[in-house]
């Protein structure tokens, strides 16, 4: 127990300090202190969550050019290997000129702002055009694809420097495949030419900043094209810099770099597409990263300026902007999985659903079906009534697919464009199949009477395949059975269901495709 005089000289001490000026003094300047403290590092995490912002956005822009690229080269490619199967099909020489020019190009690519497709003799002048018969006069003797393929008998699919097409004036790259006698002399090529206003069409609207770019390149250094668009870089060379040789050595990846071009500093997120000797990268300006952010650092400075004595009235200010904060995540989480048009799931929850529906059906030891679901002449939708109308069918066709599956374990995604996908767990082919003829069925209803598509105009392609429940298959396998077997659909007359054949009911060709139902 303190003595009676001693607590009232604790008293005193006590009051003393209180009107001490010093304290105040103390706190007016600690407080200041620790809210700049505190600022500092809201702003740094601010930044932080700038640059990953920027990078998972470039990361995102990268994988839906590259995957798009891949897949209209690809569909391409199939064209060309198709004309050279019937330039050597039994009796289609025989064939008159109009027959043959079907025949040969049976397979004419359906890939978006191609240009023209010909077969080249050996000496470079065109015998066979996909355009008409006769064949538009052009010899190509002397472009530097014809040359290689005359050169190298194994050279396969060949992707030119960009070049000004003969035939239709314009930016192009071409796509060329070698055409051998029955000696295996060189005897011509087939090629299909690529305008290079695909790729700006491609990356139109992109939130690429004021100073941002995305680039398309050969292996060699070669720009075909950039975005934005300039014809003074196209079929520039860039070998040799330290960026595209981080390009090439690395394959993909991210890093901070400056443009040899125009000297800015941006950061590159790269890729190979897929197997082809095509390097893409997009480059969003650092400035443009943290342009966001230094105008939220003047707003967050000048409020420290003006609350820097108010440490209760700046404590509310840092709680609502993080609540703030927490609401735009959740928002971000939420759109971040869902298809803005359709409203169903995107391409990136598709990715993780089928991986978990996959791994529980092994874990489980049920059956797990994919269906992959492809508007049937959608492009001709968007050339004749436009993307408006376009956008109203696909909101049907998702309509369509949602009221085709009714379990809760099942999902509904659009993969992009007019392709979408049903997982449908616990699910065998004859069940799938079910599933197919509802779609269908549900499909027909599609219609857009103000654009005069009535009822029966859409129509869809169907591709299936199964994991069944002693069969261990990855998701890239099953992804790809049921891919294929929509490529089947579609090359047999669209409008149907094709069913990836299992393993199990034909061991000699495990990638047969038969088919199944037709709608």
């Amino acid at each position: 127990m303190f003595p009676g005089g001693e607590i009232k000289a604790l008293k005193h001490q006590i009051k003393d300090l209180l009107h001490s000026s010093r304290l105040w003094v103390a706190l007016a300047v600690l407080a200041p202190i620790g809210m700049l403290m505190a600022s500092g590092a809201m702003l740094i995490e601010l930044r932080q969550d700038a640059w990953s912002e920027a990078q998972q956005t470039a990361s995102n822009l990268l994988q839906v050019i590259a995957r798009d690229v891949d897949r209209n080269i690809e569909v391409i490619d199939l064209s060309l290997q198709g004309a050279v199967e019937n330039l050597h099909a039994p009796k289609s020489a025989e064939a008159t000129p109009e027959l043959r020019q079907r025949i040969l190009f049976d397979r004419a690519a359906t890939a978006r702002d191609i240009g023209v497709m010909l077969i080249l003799d050996e000496n470079g002048d065109a015998v066979f055009d996909a355009n008409g018969v006769p064949p538009r006069t052009v010899n190509n003797s002397d472009r530097d694809y014809f040359q290689w393929h005359k050169k190298w008998p194994d050279l396969g699919l060949h992707i030119s420097r960009p070049v000004i097409s003969r035939l239709t004036g314009v930016p192009i790259t071409v796509l060329s495949r070698r055409i051998n006698k029955p000696d295996g002399s060189f005897g011509g090529i087939v090629l299909a030419s690529l305008r290079l206003s695909y790729f700006v069409r491609l990356c139109e609207n992109l939130g690429l900043g004021s100073n941002g770019g995305i680039n398309l390149y050969l292996r060699d250094g070669t720009r075909l094209v950039r975005y934005p668009y300039s014809d003074a870089d196209v079929g520039v060379n860039i070998a040799g810099t330290p960026n595209f040789d981080r390009f090439v050595a690395e394959g993909s990846g991210s890093f901070v770099g400056k443009s040899t071009r125009d000297g800015v500093e941006r950061l590159y997120t790269f890729t190979q597409i897929g197997e082809l000797p095509l390097v893409l990268n997009v480059g969003l300006a650092t400035a443009d990263i943290e342009g966001k952010w230094r105008s939220k650092a003047a707003v967050i400075a000048a409020v420290m300026v003006v609350l820097c004595g108010l440490a209760g009235g700046l404590a509310l200010l840092f709680g609502r902007e993080l609540r703030r904060r927490t609401a735009i995540q959740a928002e971000l989480a939420r759109l971040s999985s869902t298809d803005a048009l359709t409203g169903l799931f995107n391409r990136r929850h598709f990715d993780y659903e089928l991986e978990r529906a996959l791994g529980d059906a092994r874990r489980n030891r049920k059956s797990l079906s994919l269906l992959i679901v492809d508007a049937d002449h959608f492009k001709s939708v968007n050339d004749r009534h436009g993307h408006i109308v376009g956008d109203e069918v696909l909101k049907g066709l998702a309509r369509g697919l949602s009221a085709s599956v009714h379990r809760p374990g099942d999902l509904v995604c659009r993969l992009g464009g007019e392709e979408f996908a049903i997982i449908l767990q616990s699910t065998d082919r004859d069940g799938a199949l079910i599933v197919s003829q509802k779609v269908h069925s549900e499909i027909r209803q599609v219609a857009v009477e103000k654009a005069g598509i009535s009822a029966g105009s859409v129509t869809v392609s169907i591709g299936l395949a199964v994991a069944g429940q002693s069969e261990t298959m990855s998701v890239e396998t099953l992804y790809q059975r049921a891919d294929g077997a929509l490529y089947e659909a579609k090359a047999n007359g669209r409008n149907q269901t094709r069913c990836a054949v299992e393993p199990a009911e034909n061991d000699q060709q495990p990638h047969l495709l038969r088919l199944v139902k037709r709608s």
